[in-house]
């Protein structure tokens, strides 16, 4: 078997490990999973739009994903959780970042509605697994 490897994002990933004591990724392999990604800045903070929340959420799935060598493109599953349900903006939003980050591919994906997440503002948040060719 494989020695796993941690990641951590530069910027709020330092931060999260520093506070949390978490990685925002693992390899092994040629599987990369990710920690659950929200839509964060580097200081945790959160947009008021719930579309730039989705936005800032998937480019923080990329940024984690390239500190493992991986990317959008390589995304085979997605889990997204939702707070507040799933009013049309979310699937909208959703589906159109999907085909900008993944065109060829259509991953297959779990919604799930929870109560709150990690941040009392979240509103969503992303996990993947990647496979690197």
């Amino acid at each position: 078997m494989e020695k796993p490897l941690l990641f951590i994002t530069p910027g709020y990933g330092e931060t999260l490990l520093n506070a949390l004591h978490y990685s925002q990724a693992l390899k092994i392999g040629n599987c990369v999973e990710t920690s659950g990604q929200g839509g964060w800045n580097d200081d945790l903070k959160i947009p008021n739009s719930l579309e730039e929340e989705i936005a800032q959420a998937f480019i923080n799935v990329e940024r984690t994903l390239a500190t493992a060598g991986a990317s959008w493109e390589q995304v085979v599953h997605v889990n997204s959780y939702h707070v507040g349900g799933f009013p049309p903006i979310v699937n909208k939003t959703m589906t159109s970042l999907y085909r900008h980050y993944m065109p060829h591919r259509a991953p297959i994906w779990t919604q799930l509605g929870v109560e709150s997440l990690g941040l009392p503002e979240m509103r969503i948040e992303i996990r993947v697994t990647a496979i690197i060719p």
